[in-house]
């Protein structure tokens, strides 16, 4: 599989030019290109820079938003979780959440109705149901506070955020499209049944391409890219919210998550993190300013800490975070009646599609607003049917039965496939070899080639990261830059120091950066 652009649309023409390489534009570029459609996708930073990688890291149907009566957005979550634990199971992987009861916020009997409704929204196959459970008792009790003696656990799942992104758009690029990172439409405008855009790399260097349809799918930047690149106008609205994270060192053994009750109605999650670690979120703030630098207040954090040291025995302490991560979600403005100016929590995340042109002649677009990781399969299948017709493309959707880059286990359960992975590789230490199983799945093949010792895998940057899965990453990822690999394609920031990122820099400045080029 190359990303080399060798499939770029002949003659600088395409039937779809995708703005924004989040999971709504990757995922819109990968249905699209799939249905026959030539497909030329640009982002102006790298893949997943945004948003996308700075989620709770959960596949999940959204527990919390049934008291909202978002029954449509929950079931259709739901059912998301079971399509992508089967077309991506090396990177989704089921999670068992420990919800503590609180008999001063939510009574028991709501609590149950809530976990009922969430068994059966929507048909559920690979994951457990819910139950009660004595917290007085086994692990799920040991670091919480005694007097939370009842509690309820359910099933969700967690994904690497940011490889989902990544391995749309590989797909995407497999399958005929042309993927452009580090490059920014900066213009663009209808010419009767074409709009004719001009794309401009981060060296300055511009192109024009011809576009039979136009999807907007910037994300926070939806809007801006409406009245400063599309010079148009839409009647509907982003709101944008602040969610940050914080990572602290590891609260408590098992691979157990938990969801946690605040007094302002919000919940808080608490979930293992890259094995040492816990990450702990997510806040919902007004946002107003460049989503590129979101970053976390004092606030924020001491509110996470406050939430978790409700329940858990041990506080956590604003002194006790290693790391914390902010992204700026943009949710679409309902103005509905529920929805409060000073509370962001109540502000849907359903998607909405604004659609013009097409019909009359004109070159469509389509600008996305809101969405959220779980459901962007969906959001793209049904972009695709409002813009298929117009496209003369096949209308019946594909995707979900059709696995990721990797996904494709021959038949095996992920466990068996890591089993048979190791075996193949007994040299390789048992921690990496999971990581490569549990980052690339079958194509973990391709990052190990024909080494038969570490020492083939050739220089060692730090925390079991090697020139060959850098090599992989540049041609294959469109990584270009220390923080691509290490925060979105391989998620060893935390293990790794000055010198590694030094020394990986390095590399990439004698080796990857012209292959990077490449890429592109």
């Amino acid at each position: 599989m190359s990303t080399r652009g060798e499939t770029a649309a002949p003659e600088g023409s395409c039937d779809l030019l995708v703005i924004g390489g989040g999971v709504n534009g990757v995922g819109i570029a990968r249905d699209a290109v799939g249905r026959g459609l030539k497909v030329i996708l640009c982002e102006s930073r790298d893949l997943a820079s945004a948003t996308s990688s700075a989620s709770s890291k959960l596949i999940h149907g959204g527990l919390r938003y049934l008291e909202q009566y978002e029954f449509r957005l929950v079931r259709e979550a739901l059912a998301e979780r079971e399509v992508l634990l089967g077309i991506a199971p090396h990177i989704v992987r089921p999670l068992r959440f420990v919800l503590p009861h609180n008999a001063t916020l939510r009574p028991a009997w709501m609590i149950r109705i809530g976990l009922f409704l969430y068994d059966h929204l929507a048909k559920r196959s690979r994951l457990p149901g819910s139950h009660g459970v004595d917290l007085r008792h086994g692990a799920e009790g040991a670091p919480l506070k005694q007097e939370l003696t009842k509690g309820f656990v359910y099933s969700d799942c967690a994904v690497d955020d940011s490889r989902l992104v990544v391995l749309n758009a590989m797909d995407a690029a497999a399958r005929g499209a042309e993927i452009l990172t580090r490059t920014a439409c900066t213009a663009a405008r209808r010419e009767g049944a074409l709009w004719h855009a001009t794309l401009t790399g981060e060296d300055g260097q511009s192109r024009t391409i011809r576009a039979r349809a136009l999807v907007n799918a910037a994300g926070p930047w939806v809007t801006d890219v409406l009245q400063h690149v599309l010079h148009s106008n839409s009647q509907d609205h982003l709101r944008l919210v602040q969610g940050s994270h914080i990572v602290v060192p590891r609260l408590y053994d098992g691979d157990h998550a938990y969801i946690l009750q605040n007094p302002d109605e919000r919940i808080v999650f608490v979930i293992p993190y890259q094995g040492a670690y816990t990450l702990i979120g997510t806040t919902d703030v007004a946002y107003d300013g460049d989503p590129a630098v979101a970053a976390i207040s004092p606030a924020e954090t001491t509110y996470l800490c406050l939430s978790v040291s409700r329940y858990f025995a041990k506080p956590v302490r604003p002194e006790d975070v290693v790391w914390s991560y902010s992204g700026v979600r943009p949710l679409y403005d309902d103005a509905a009646q529920n929805t409060s100016p000073n509370n962001p929590s109540t502000v849907t995340r359903d998607y909405v599609f604004d659609l013009s042109g097409g019909i009359d002649g004109t070159a469509p677009l389509l600008s996305v607003f809101g969405g959220k990781l779980t459901t962007y399969r969906r959001l793209a299948e049904h972009a695709l049917e409002k813009l298929a017709p117009l496209l003369q493309a096949p209308t019946k959707g594909w995707t979900h039965a059709a696995p990721l880059p990797g996904g494709d286990l021959g038949g095996a359960s992920i466990t068996a496939f890591a089993r048979d992975f190791a075996g193949r590789h007994p040299w390789l230490p048992a921690d990496l070899a999971s990581r490569y199983v549990h980052s690339y799945g079958s194509l973990g093949e391709m990052v190990v080639g024909d080494a038969r010792s570490l020492a083939e895998l050739g220089e060692h940057f730090g925390a079991g990261l090697y020139a060959r899965e850098v090599e992989y990453l540049v041609t294959h990822e469109w990584a270009r830059s220390p923080d691509d690999i290490l925060s979105r394609r391989t998620k060893l920031l935390l293990e790794a120091d000055t010198a590694m990122r030094e020394k990986l820099a390095g590399w990439l400045a004698r080796y990857g950066r012209s292959e990077a080029r490449a890429v592109s």
